[in-house]
């Protein structure tokens, strides 16, 4: 979107708009440090994300509080908000990402151990460049599919649920 088009009044999500949004990325730096560092900086990469989706998922149900007040249904559309944002998040941010960048980083140290004579640290920082690298490419695919998916389960009982009130 073009800066010049965008609304003025509109509200800044601290977790969307802001560089707060890189914390969800921290497992993914953590996956492609793997070969490098201890696997508890792995773990705690980790930490990192996942108190970073539920902050999102808090925050989102704490709006949706607020934007329906007092009304008939407030604790289910507080529930789907959370629930909404948690799942999305962590899918979409942890797990498929975390999941991705293992792979790739895997898979790079394997093939460069079988292809080339390199040192063992020369191919675990080949291997980081490779992940580091591979983050910008994957994340818009997967917020795509993760998308899709959930619009293909979990949002349909969602919507039943909006049907019947």
């Amino acid at each position: 979107m073009d800066p010049t088009e965008q609304n003025p009044s509109k509200t800044i999500d601290i977790y969307r708009d802001t560089w707060v949004r890189f914390l969800g990325y921290a497992n993914e730096v953590g996956e492609a440090f793997r070969a490098l560092v201890p696997v508890s900086f792995v773990w705690g990469s980790y930490a990192v994300a996942t108190a970073y989706v539920t902050a999102d998922a808090v925050d989102k149900g704490k709006k949706a509080a607020l934007a329906h007040g007092d009304n008939p249904g407030k604790t289910t559309r507080v529930a789907v908000a959370v629930v909404d944002t948690f799942v999305w998040q962590a899918l979409a941010s942890v797990i498929i990402p975390g999941f991705t960048i293992n792979r790739v980083c895997a898979g790079s140290l394997y093939l460069l151990g079988r292809t080339t004579r390199w040192p063992l640290p020369v191919r675990k920082w080949t291997t980081t460049a490779i992940g580091l690298s591979t983050i910008p490419f994957i994340i818009t695919p997967i917020d795509r599919s993760v998308d899709f998916l959930l619009d293909s389960s979990l949002r349909k009982v969602y919507s039943d649920e909006e049907k019947h009130k």
